[in-house]
């Protein structure tokens, strides 16, 4: 466990819900990855994003799923992609990357509370 933070730490961070509308391989990435745009609604709107999450996933099976995200990380250069949020997951006991996202259909955009 990480120190403990207060809740107007965690209410800094700011997570939301996207729905991935692309999903395509990412071939020039030092590691296997895919290139990602996620749609946070009218508010954010569409998001890049690079995420190593090909040994569970395909591109195919990527679009239209619901994931969370943090939205106000600085962006940041990967290669020839800039990636604009920070996609959620967690490893598994291989250390491969399951994606966090909502077991219900929520409107893109909202923020984790």
């Amino acid at each position: 466990m990480t120190e403990t933070i207060t809740y107007a730490d965690f209410e800094r961070v700011d997570i939301r819900v996207g729905t991935i509308v692309e999903a395509l391989p990412f071939p020039e990435a030092r590691k296997p990855a895919y290139k990602l745009q996620i749609d946070f609604g009218p508010e954010i709107g569409i998001k890049k994003s690079s995420a190593q999450i090909t040994v569970h996933y395909t591109p195919e099976s990527l679009v239209g799923r619901q994931v969370l995200a943090v939205v106000n990380f600085p962006p940041r250069q990967i290669g020839p992609v800039r990636s604009e949020v920070l996609t959620l997951g967690f490893e598994d006991e291989t250390g491969a990357i399951v994606l966090a996202g909502v077991d219900h259909l929520v409107p893109n955009g909202k923020k984790m509370c």
